[in-house]
């Protein structure tokens, strides 16, 4: 029998995490040719979702919990949970239920078919439009950006054969953008299309700040683009700022008592450069954040506790 790991990352989703957990039990109790684990990887929830979660699995060996220390972000605690999980392919399945859990049967039939990765792409979505719309024109402008071709509307829900997930270990990357990752490494990927259903119970924890960082770290992990945009603007300012220079100096010249030049485009124009230099040096600053966290080569997260680990 082939073994399937369901990984679920979560952050303060008492209201879901057991209903997730019947969900993906459900599934595979109709799977009888696959046996699995359902890991859970809790980012120290503040509320109770680790005590549910303890309960869940003194009842069922299958689900295996990892409690961080601390609460390690959005972004290195799933990838930690994908790199500990054992089976043959690897399900990520947020715990929200908006990635919609009966599509894991989809997924490994694609799976069985030879694909080494399959990915839900959300094609429409039941959450605020503005949201869907915002996310849709920044997949459009990273994939511009892009030195590789990304996913649309992938959020990282799908299925990922054990070759995908020791390519992932391998890479060692101490702040990883999941997205980018699975289309830099190179495998075919089977996309199936899915609305996703808005959130029924509790609240997202995405805020401005999660977003902005998950958009900076596709953007600084993926293209030099606005680095060479800075160049190439500098260049091109510098350029017309000496031509504008000799144009007033010949006319000044030409109408020396009737030509005044005035404060105003001095102040405008010393406020336009420095809010121009201002910008690129905060996308600079993004560039060196991520040379810094590359560097000094953290890990992921560290375990407060684990348990049906076996091993």
């Amino acid at each position: 029998m082939k073994f399937i790991s369901v990984v679920t990352a979560c952050y303060n989703e008492e209201d879901n995490i057991e209903l997730i957990y019947n969900k993906v039990k459900e599934i595979f109790d109709n799977l009888k040719s696959y046996t699995y684990e359902h890991i859970f990887i809790d980012n120290a929830s503040t509320d109770r979702t680790a005590l549910i979660l303890k309960d869940i699995a003194g009842n069922d060996k299958k689900v295996k919990i990892i409690v961080n220390a601390r609460n390690f972000g959005h972004i290195r605690s799933p990838n930690y949970g994908l790199q500990q999980a054992k089976g043959d392919a690897v399900v990520s399945i947020v715990a929200d239920l908006q990635d919609p859990p009966h599509m894991i049967a989809d997924f490994i039939r694609k799976w069985e078919e030879g694909y080494k990765i399959v990915i839900g792409v959300k094609t429409q979505s039941e959450e605020s439009s503005i949201m869907f719309k915002i996310r849709k024109s920044f997949y459009g402008l990273i994939n511009k950006l892009s030195e590789v071709e990304l996913i649309k509307n992938f959020t990282g829900f799908g299925l990922y054969d054990k070759q995908v997930i020791d390519v992932l270990r391998n890479l060692n990357d101490p702040y990883p953008y999941f997205r980018g990752i699975i289309a830099d490494i190179g495998f075919e990927v089977a996309r199936i299309e899915y609305k996703q259903p808005a959130r029924q119970r509790g609240i997202t924890k995405n805020n401005f700040y999660t977003l902005y960082d998950m958009a900076m770290l596709g953007i600084t992990n993926h293209s030099k683009v606005p680095l060479r945009l800075a160049t190439m603007l500098g260049f091109s300012l510098s350029i017309i700022s000496l031509l504008v220079a000799f144009g007033y100096a010949i006319y000044k010249l030409i109408f020396w008592k009737s030509f005044s030049l005035g404060i105003a485009p001095v102040v405008v124009g010393l406020f336009f450069f420095a809010s121009v230099q201002l910008f690129f040096l905060g996308i600079l600053g993004e560039y060196i954040g991520s040379i810094h966290t590359q560097v000094l080569k953290r890990p992921l997260v560290i375990e407060k506790e684990r348990i049906n680990f076996d091993d």
